[in-house]
């Protein structure tokens, strides 16, 4: 059988499994399994074997369980929600008000968690009903919170990051620090639309009755620093012993979880229920990534054995679209995939496909990886598999329906391309930040 039917076979039966919603990590195995014993032999068991004990001996991978522990504290701690209170206060007064200090605040959670779920489900529960109690647009209310989350998988200390650079072979440190950018740059837009959005229709998003602001700007100062700060604290002690070289990523992300641990003891949240429920929501969200990881890898190995690499090298570098159009298709490839699976599956199966075509263009690693990780964010927004869309579905009051949600984020994933395709044309916006990393 030709490598080119096998690679059809392979991904044929990937995606079925996929759809008529068996786990993806059964898919992966199952298939690397049947495929292997089929055209390698026997041997294939010690394929697995090594892809194993690489996924469990892979340090940078044990940064995953310590940022999911870091993000399952900050969401209990209570500083996003004294973080809230305060731009309620400061922004509220302004058109679209609300709306801008939920992205900030999603920006700030983002920058401390890592994970979209925690960070959605924890300022949705504050934010929509404010919103919506003052008359929001509710499109518009859903929508910023839905984009707003999403920048927990961009703006580091990323799970997706964690995870993609050991599998195409970047370092996780450098990517975090390109990351930055894009995703302030993203986070700039949801504001800059909101506010020009609700300036042109007030109606959009009305500013606070005068009743609402009383406070003093002492006691918004004051509430402002005391939610700021730790938060910061949190921040710079992840990245900032990344950038100077204090640590490594890994070991960053232990200073992270302490860091975490000892602001829920200061905001008087530390208690052994808080413990138990942070250790078991990692073990399962670890349990899940791993066993996926372990498949895939299984699967990769598998594939390039059969010549499945060499196919898919062939089938993009032989477009006749020239570098630039090749990194288009791929662009395109990853959007369309996003709307049908999940990231971690994409990740894991494509990653390892398409480095070896970006370097083969001659493209820098870390900007390359970037653009397929801000893509990677737009699979959140755009239905039908679309995280965000179903977290916030899960939180939402019975008014609020599905459409809503689909109306208002599609502004979104407009500025979510706006945001790519500035970075696609304007390279140091990804790689000033790491060239200036100290090793």
């Amino acid at each position: 059988m030709s490598p080119e039917l096998i690679v059809l076979l392979m991904f044929g039966g990937l995606f079925v499994g996929i759809f008529f919603g068996y786990p993806t990590a059964f898919v992966l195995g199952g298939l690397s399994m049947i495929f292997g014993v089929l055209f390698l032999g026997p041997e294939v068991l010690g394929f697995f074997i090594v892809r194993l004990e690489g996924v469990m001996k892979n340090y940078d991978l044990l940064a995953v369980p310590l940022f999911l522990f870091m993000g399952v504290y900050m969401e209990k701690s209570g500083v996003a929600e004294k973080l809230f209170s305060a731009l309620y206060l400061l922004l509220g007064g302004t058109r679209g008000g609300l709306g801008i200090a939920t992205i900030v605040i999603c920006t700030t959670f983002a920058a401390a968690t890592g994970v979209v779920g925690a960070s959605e489900i924890t300022i949705g529960l504050m934010a929509l009903p404010a919103m919506l109690s003052r008359g929001y647009n509710i499109p518009l209310a859903c929508g910023a919170i839905c984009a707003g989350g999403t920048l927990g998988i961009l703006i580091p200390p990323s799970v997706l990051i964690v995870i993609y650079g050991p599998i195409a072979g970047v370092s996780v440190g450098k990517l975090f620090l390109a990351a930055v950018f894009p995703g302030l740059l993203l986070s700039f837009l949801y504001m800059l639309y909101i506010a020009v959005r609700c300036y042109l229709r007030p109606e959009d998003g009305p500013p606070l009755p005068e009743a609402d602001r009383m406070a003093s700007w002492r006691e918004k100062l004051s509430l402002l620093i005391t939610s700021v700060i730790p938060t910061a604290v949190l921040i710079m002690a992840v990245l900032g012993s990344i950038f100077f070289g204090i640590a490594a990523v890994t070991e960053a992300a232990a200073v992270g979880a302490l860091a975490s641990i000892l602001l829920a003891a200061i905001y008087r949240k530390l208690t052994f229920s808080l413990v138990r429920e942070a250790c078991i929501g990692t073990l399962q969200i670890t349990s899940m990534i791993m066993l996926i990881a372990v498949a895939a890898a299984f699967f990769s190995t598998v594939f390039v054995a059969v010549g499945g690499d060499e196919v898919i090298s062939r089938l993009f570098l032989n477009l006749p679209l020239g570098r630039w159009g090749i990194l288009i298709s791929i662009m395109i490839l990853l959007v369309i995939l996003g709307m049908l699976i999940d990231w971690i599956s994409i990740v894991f199966i494509l990653v390892p496909l398409i480095t070896p075509i970006g370097e083969a263009l001659g493209f820098d690693p870390v900007w390359f990886a970037m653009l397929i990780i801000v893509n990677l964010q737009i699979s959140f927004l755009t239905p039908p598999f679309a995280y965000s869309i179903f977290y916030l579905k899960g939180i939402v009051p019975p008014e609020v329906k599905t459409t809503d949600i689909y109306r208002g984020v599609i502004p979104f994933v407009g500025l979510q391309a706006v945001g790519l395709l500035i970075c696609v044309f304007y390279p140091p916006f990804i790689t000033y930040l790491p060239s200036l990393m100290i090793r």
